[in-house]
């Protein structure tokens, strides 16, 4: 049986067993998605991120991305992940890169010292949803909440939708998520933090996967920065820097850092950066064809 290689690598972390883990799997062209997508479920983790060869005009790879369920068309620690781990591996050098993926064409500063910072895809912004039943779900309360008429929860991205729910920064402790309410809700992908002084304290649900918290999740740090200035939090004119904390309650502790640009009250870019840290490499089987 064929194989492939691969790497783990830790993003968004200043330090090795911290971050959010991933398996970044390349030489993987002739692979058909059921393939890759039962390499993502040998591999078991949050994302696994197969790097390709470009199909676009101004790309320098490609990169497709699966959770243990589904392809996504975009997220940020697989994309700050490849980048770096490709550079690395002498794909390309140091620099300015283009990755494409499903959320379009989008361009990376990678560093040697193995740092990368990803531009998000288009800002969005979607209407206010109630907290009440959404802090039921977590196991808060009322008092818990932390935002307000203008600082509603509501989806956010760049690339990938988040439902952004501010909280007291003690409340994030004591979450306990309910999944059978999250289901029926239809809440699947929500970031619950709280904010002080540029920065934020956040845990990240996606509930009824395998791996239903994230020890970091670039594509809501973006959206982060679109909610932010929406609720008047940021300013609503010029390029802000502010700072996203994550995975401490899961040991994991990882440290996100953001720019967000407004034009009048609205976002019109989004960036996050962090640094990659190698842990471990192989070659993995190919599965056979399945589709």
């Amino acid at each position: 049986m064929s194989t492939v290689p691969y790497e783990i690598v830790d993003v968004f972390t200043d330090r090795p067993f911290a971050g959010n883990p991933l398996a970044v799997v390349f030489e993987a062209e002739h692979l058909a998605a059921d393939q890759m997508q039962t390499l993502a479920r040998e591999f078991n983790l949050a994302e696994t991120v197969f790097v390709l060869p470009p199909t676009a005009d101004g790309a320098t790879y490609r990169a497709r991305i699966f959770t243990t369920e589904t392809e996504l068309p975009f997220a940020g620690h697989p994309s700050v992940g490849a980048a770096v781990t490709s550079m690395r591996r002498g794909l390309f050098q140091a620099g300015r890169v283009v990755q494409e993926c499903g959320a379009g064409l989008l361009p990376i500063e990678v560093t040697t010292a193995g740092r990368a910072t990803l531009t998000g895809g288009e800002p969005r912004l979607g209407d206010p949803v109630t907290p009440g039943p959404l802090l039921d779900m977590l196991g808060l309360t009322a008092s818990d909440f932390a935002g307000g008429d203008q600082a509603a929860a509501r989806f956010a991205g760049c690339g990938l939708d988040w439902l952004f729910l501010p909280v007291r920064r003690e409340a994030l402790a004591r979450i306990r998520l309910n999944a059978p309410e999250a289901e029926r809700q239809g809440v699947t992908d929500i970031s619950v933090f709280s904010w002080a002084d540029g920065e934020a304290h956040a845990r990240v649900f996606v509930p009824g996967t395998a791996v239903w918290e994230d020890p970091a999740t670039g594509s809501a740090a973006l959206g982060l920065g679109v909610w932010l200035v929406a609720a008047g939090w940021l300013p609503p004119d010029g390029t802000t820097s502010y700072r996203v904390h994550q995975g401490v309650e899961m040991k994991r502790p990882s440290q996100l850092d953001c720019t967000v640009t407004a034009k009048a009250g609205t976002t019109t870019s989004a960036t996050v950066a962090g640094h990659v840290h190698a842990i471990a490499e192989g070659k993995i089987s190919v599965p056979p064809f399945i589709g």
